[in-house]
Order: C-alpha cells, then sequence, then structure tokens
C-alpha cells in the first residue's frame, strides 16, 4: 500500500478509535486523549514535570500518555483516575501483582531479622539449595545479587576468570543490563562511553527472515558460522575468546521459531573454542516458556553460567548467578566480591515464597495451557488480517510479527507502536520489540488464565477491525 494512502488510512483510524498521538506529551507539556484536539490534564503535567527535575530529562515511560500506576493486584493494574488495567507486559509480579504469600513472607521475615551475608544465615542456603535443584546437577551453586544487571556483570567476569580472556559475543539486538562492562553488550541501548571493543556482535536469528534464506536447520548452522567467525576476529585481538552470552529464547529479539537444539551448534563452537556459555534467562526463565522451567531446556543445552533477575522475588530486588563448583571457585580466587543486599534474608524470604507458588499452582502448568490457547488467538488473527505476518510464542510469552505487505515483509514498526497505544487506551498494556520494534511482545503475570487472553485478544481484534492497514 502507498505510503501516501497510509497516511490517510492512520488518520482516519485515529479519528474512528479516538487514539491521537501529536508527540511527546513529557516534551511538549500536553496531554492528548480522546481526539486530536489537545486537552490539558494540570496533574498529568505537573507529575511530569517534577519528574524531569528530580531524576532529570528523559527518563524513560511507557506509551504516548504515560500511566500513573497506584495500585495492583494480579494480573491487574489501576491507575490515579480508578481506571483498570489487564497487565500483560509485566514479568516482574511474576505470580501476580501484590502476591499475598510473598507479601505475607517479606513482612514475616522484615520482623524477624534482615542482615548481610557476612553473617551466618541459613535461609540463603535453603533457597539456594532449592534454586539449584531446578537446574542440571552441575549448576550446583549460586550468588545472589540485587539485579539482573549485576548477575551478568559477574558472568563475564567468571570468564575471564576461567579462561583469562575477555572477548564475549552477543547479538546485535538485545539487552544484557545497565553497568558500565554489560552495558557494552548492548548495540539497541548503547551506553554512549567505553569502547566496547573486547565484544563481537552476530545477526540474531530471525525465523521469518533465516540467515541462508532458509529456516531449520540451515539456519542454525549459519548462525553458528556467525559465531565461529567472531571467536576467530577475538582470539586475533589481545582480549582473546572467553565466551558467548545469549537469552536462550532470544527474548528480546523478538522470540523467533527455533526448534529444540537450534543453538547447540553455536554452544558446540563456543565450547570447542575454549569458552564458556552464558545463558540469560531473566526474561525465559522460572516456567515462563511453559514446556520447562528454563528457557535453556526447551533448548536442550547445558550453560556453564545462568543468569536470573526481575522475577525472582515477584518484585523485591533479587538476581542471582547459577554455575558448577569450578567455575566459582575460580571466580572467587581471582576477584574479591560482595553484595551488602545481595543474599539478605528478606530477599530469600520473598524468592523461596515464589517457588512455593510456582509449585503449589501449578503454574508452569498454566503457562502452557494458556500459551497453547493465544497460539490459537493469534492465528485466527493471523487469518482475519494480512498485517498479522508471524505468530510467536510460548507459554506466557507471545505475540505476533506486523508488517505492511507479506510478500515483502516490509515491518510495520510505526503502525505496531500505535497499536500498542490504542490498546493501552483500551485498558490492556502490552508492548513491542525486536530489531524493528513490530513484534507485539505480550509477557504477563503467570497467573494469567484464559478468560484474560481471550479478553485480552477480543480487544485487539477490535483494535485490528480499525487499522489503518486493512483500507
Amino acid at each position: 500500500m502507498p505510503h501516501r494512502v497510509l497516511f490517510k488510512a492512520f488518520s482516519k483510524w485515529r479519528a474512528h478509535t479516538g487514539f491521537c498521538c501529536k508527540g511527546n506529551p513529557q516534551l511538549r507539556g500536553r496531554v492528548y486523549r480522546g481526539s486530536c484536539d489537545t486537552m490539558d490534564n494540570p496533574h498529568l503535567n505537573a507529575l511530569l514535570s517534577r519528574r524531569e527535575q528530580l531524576l532529570g530529562p528523559n527518563t524513560p515511560l511507557f506509551y504516548d500518555e504515560p500511566v500513573h500506576i497506584v495500585r495492583g493486584e494480579d494480573v491487574w493494574l489501576w491507575d490515579v483516575e480508578g481506571r483498570k488495567y489487564l497487565d500483560c507486559y509485566n514479568n516482574v509480579p511474576h505470580v501476580g501483582h501484590c502476591n499475598p504469600k510473598v507479601v505475607e513472607a517479606i513482612a514475616q521475615q522484615a520482623a524477624t531479622l534482615n542482615v548481610h551475608t557476612r553473617y551466618l544465615h541459613e535461609s540463603i542456603l535453603d533457597y539456594v539449595e532449592r534454586l539449584t535443584a531446578t537446574f542440571e546437577p552441575d549448576l550446583s551453586t549460586a550468588i545472589l545479587t540485587c539485579t539482573g544487571s549485576e548477575a551478568n556483570d559477574i558472568a563475564l567476569r567468571m570468564g575471564e576468570a576461567v579462561t583469562g580472556n575477555r572477548g564475549f559475543i552477543a547479538t546485535d539486538a538485545t539487552y544484557h543490563g545497565n553497568t558500565a562492562l554489560v552495558s557494552q553488550l548492548s548495540r539497541n541501548n548503547a551506553p554512549g562511553t567505553g569502547d566496547g571493543d573486547w565484544v563481537r556482535f552476530v545477526p540474531s536469528p530471525d525465523s521469518y527472515r533465516p540467515q541462508a534464506g532458509t529456516a531449520g536447520q540451515p539456519h542454525a548452522e549459519a548462525f553458528a558460522e556467525s559465531v565461529r567467525g567472531k571467536i576467530r576476529e577475538l582470539q586475533a585481538t589481545a582480549h582473546g575468546f572467553a565466551g558467548m552470552i545469549l537469552c536462550p529464547y532470544f527474548v528480546n529479539e523478538g522470540f523467533p521459531n527455533l526448534h529444540k537444539g537450534w543453538l547447540k551448534p553455536a554452544v558446540d563452537a563456543v565450547h570447542e573454542a575454549g569458552g564458556i556459555f552464558i545463558a540469560d534467562e531473566v526474561q525465559p526463565g522460572f516456567g515462563r516458556v511453559g514446556s520447562h522451567f528454563w528457557g535453556h531446556q526447551r533448548q536442550g543445552i547445558s550453560p556453564d553460567v545462568v543468569t536470573l533477575g526481575k522475577p525472582m522475588a515477584n518484585g523485591h530486588p533479587v538476581g542471582a548467578v547459577v554455575t558448577t563448583p569450578h567455575i566459582i571457585a575460580a571466580f572467587r580466587k581471582s576477584f574479591r566480591y560482595f553484595n551488602t543486599f545481595g543474599g539478605n534474608p528478606v530477599s530469600c524470604a520473598a524468592a523461596m515464597a515464589v517457588l512455593n507458588e510456582l509449585e503449589e499452582r501449578d503454574l508452569v502448568r498454566n503457562a502452557q495451557v494458556v500459551g497453547e490457547h493465544a497460539q490459537k488467538r493469534l492465528l485466527e488473527l493471523r487469518e482475519r488480517f494480512e498485517f498479522v505476518a508471524d505468530v510467536r510464542g510460548s507459554g506466557m510469552i507471545f505475540g505476533a510479527e506486523m508488517v505492511l505487505d507479506r510478500t515483502t515483509k516490509t515491518p510495520a514498526t510505526e503502525f505496531t507502536q500505535r497499536v500498542v497505544n490504542a490498546m493501552r487506551h483500551r485498558g490492556i498494556l502490552l508492548s513491542s520489540l525486536g530489531r524493528h520494534k513490530n513484534t507485539l511482545k505480550i509477557r504477563p503475570p503467570m497467573t494469567f488464565t484464559i478468560e484474560h487472553a481471550d479478553h485480552l485478544f477480543d480487544v485487539l481484534n477490535e483494535v485490528l477491525l480499525t487499522a489503518p492497514l486493512k483500507i
């Protein structure tokens, strides 16, 4: 469809849905709602102004019209005006917002004891023992942190401790955190400081536009060959080759459809070159993929180090590095590391309560059942709308790539952002990601049900019925 026609179509859609986007309200000091005419919202404008003064400019916010959230319960959020939103995005409240069992565990432990790990206490040992039981037998030790960024920072240093080298490989459309070291792994969120010459990037996998032009095993082999090439590049530098860090489900890359074992040739190449493989499980972990407890298990591969974060304690700041006794010993010998709050009794109580909830409520199975239902609903949308091009997902991570044309596979980036914002105005919170930011990212809490999914897709169907690409 010609861009001139698309522009007219977008204008009609805005008028029909009551959604307007004339710019960033933070920058313009205006909030747009209900029509293409501007309307003042003194309270929100004052809050945005105060936020900029106290937190600095360009502090990230979701949506063209930010949501002022004041309360959460299970899969629901409420804004300051009392409007209710279905949370289809947040994986931090893994077992539901304000989960009563997690809140109770935090309160009881906080009323009893909270110290750092240079004093003996059993809660960290009990938790690590319970956590590592969900992994392969050799992944039996852990270091607890406060964030996934810290966990990945440690993991990179573990690679240096074991191999004596610093060079790492990551994909060109990923994100692993925001410490000075870890931020160098990202091209999408480049820090602007540091040279990052110890990192080499490989093209992120794309099952819709696969390397080598063919999906399946040829795609996997092409990816592995890219890894081998970057290994050789690093080996020719003073940095040498230490390893590769990946999300085993490639969530930020748009969670492409990859068969079990797809990653094995690339991981084998890393090990053959003497490097370690780090699996960043911050997003796919703790049963989110439905079929397995961890994303790397779904791929059928064995990492040397696993990093964890956001969902571990349902919003309480907890992260972790899980690894082998050999690697953790090498790290402890090479680096003196201590984290004041990592592994404190309150954090461990919260994290243990999450594991209890996952097991007692069979939430991994729930993720699988709801995820399968979501796939059916997404496939129905694909049959109905030409711009819904590629349906993806497993468990409580699902979505679809949006394109302008299925033949050319041209990404519908702007259109996808408009859909996300229109859904926000209909009381559904979701997002987009991928290299072109044209893949709907739906990643709700693990307590999300089929009924919640049906509500989500009924509203999405209504939004897409008025979408400009249908005209």
